[in-house]
């Protein structure tokens, strides 16, 4: 089989313009891409073509200045910033004698880099399997094939075979423990459904400052960096917004521009929590000179995977590397741009979007008050007749907050009107023996 790349080797980036296939972004984009993936771009040639070439994906100008260039850079890599078939793989690898990569495959090479929990190691290596499973025949041209004629029978077609069963039986087996992984997902789900204990995921293009949001609400310490795909597994801490309400939050893997169907299909169970979410914390890069495409294409996965209707709170980070005296293009902007942080409401008075910085922690007030309204817990009054020994439930529920009244009974009892939501009420007075009828609506 061929080597997956080493980090630090040379390569030639290969980037196609085709009829709405995007714009200059996408190009730097790919650049940065090769980059997280340890790949050094010693030079990219570009092309634009109606169609891909069915042999070559490109034409036959392309493929030779590609092929003078890998000789006169002396690369290891060429790298094309989309996905390949096989057949057009194996055609360019014979052309160029190197190790041709495509879109796909240094994604894939990126994942596999920064998964650290079992769950996410699984999750790579079922994408990966599922890429190579249509990619065996080019890993074994050195071996012959079968055909007649003694000493012409050679074990190739034997070894892809043996290939072919040992990859079919490691999917089948990691399926099953993500499906272990996706039962244990679920019953977490319903604990915190019954709990009434609201879920916020964090979604948004790679790079938006996600993991810096998350740490700065929760103070989980994942890992910040200003490259794609930083962090990939996924973390869940409690955030306390009020004294009476506690959420989790939920930081999600980047997405990106055409990511692949096989990590769309792998990362599945992981995914589910961004489904199954109350409100999702769409993270935006304010700083990005053209967001709007960025947007549409979390969108578009957010649809791919089932989560085009959980509600979102559009969050513009990244205020402190804002230029005030630029204006930009953003949905909702205040005429007169700043980098302050503000909230935007919609119609109906609902907040939708909040500027903030993560990194210095401006307009994070305005966020947790954003958040407590739109997943605040529904918020019952109910009168409760406390005896004389409820002492520390009494106390529980002044340091919750929850308390608009007291009076003393004629029997010495509290007589306490409290607001709190239902499930909290229950569980309180559950853990203290409170019998249902201490409790008047």
């Amino acid at each position: 089989m061929f080597e997956r790349p080493r980090s630090g080797e040379r390569a030639v980036l290969v980037h196609v313009e085709l009829p709405g296939s995007g714009d200059g972004a996408d190009l730097e984009e790919f650049r940065e891409l090769t980059l997280s993936a340890g790949a050094n771009a010693v030079a990219t040639v570009t092309a634009a073509r109606d169609a891909p070439d069915p042999r070559h994906f490109i034409g036959s100008g392309k493929v030779s200045e590609i092929r003078d260039c890998v000789r006169d850079q002396k690369a290891d890599l060429v790298v094309f910033d989309h996905a390949l078939s096989p057949a057009q793989e194996r055609n360019l690898e014979r052309v160029f004698e190197c190790r041709v990569l495509d879109r796909i495959s240094i994604i894939l090479d990126i994942f596999a880099q920064r998964a650290s929990t079992f769950e996410g190691k699984l999750q790579v290596e079922l994408a990966q399997l599922n890429h190579l499973a249509t990619r065996l025949v080019r890993g074994w041209t050195h071996l012959e094939r079968q055909k007649g004629g003694i000493g012409l029978r050679g074990p190739g077609e034997k070894q892809l075979e043996t290939d072919r069963r040992l990859i079919a039986g490691r999917i089948k087996q990691i399926d099953r423990r993500l499906s272990g992984v996706q039962r244990r997902r679920a019953l977490s789900r319903k604990s915190r459904a019954r709990a009434q204990v609201p879920v916020i995921a964090l979604v948004g293009y790679t790079n938006a400052g996600k993991s810096t949001l998350f740490n700065r609400l929760t103070g989980a310490g994942v890992l910040e960096a200003n490259r794609l795909f930083a962090t990939l597994d996924p973390t869940l801490r409690r955030l306390r917004l009020a004294p009476e309400s506690t959420v989790v939050l939920v930081d999600t893997v980047g997405f990106l521009r055409k990511l692949p169907h096989e990590l769309v299909a792998a990362f599945r169970a992981t995914l589910e929590e961004t489904r199954s979410a109350s409100l999702l914390l769409h993270v935006i890069d304010v700083s990005d000179p053209a967001p709007s495409s960025k947007i549409e294409q979390v969108n578009e996965v957010l649809e791919e995977i089932g989560a085009g209707g959980v509600p979102q709170l559009q969050v513009y980070n990244k205020l402190d590397a804002l230029d005030s005296s630029k204006t930009l293009p953003l949905p909702g902007q205040c005429p007169d741009h700043d980098a302050r942080p503000r909230v935007a409401r919609d119609e109906s008075g609902c907040p939708h979007r909040v500027w903030v910085s993560a990194k210095t922690g401006a307009g994070i007030d305005l966020l947790c008050d954003a958040l407590l309204e739109r997943v605040g817990p529904h918020l019952i009054r109910r009168r409760v007749s406390l005896p004389v020994g409820a002492g520390r439930l009494r106390a529980r529920l002044f340091e919750l907050g929850t308390v608009v009244e007291e009076h003393l009974g004629e029997n010495g009892e509290w007589l306490m009107d409290v607001k709190i939501p239902p499930a909290s009420l229950e569980r309180l007075c559950r853990s203290e023996g409170l019998e249902p009828s201490n409790i008047a609506a």
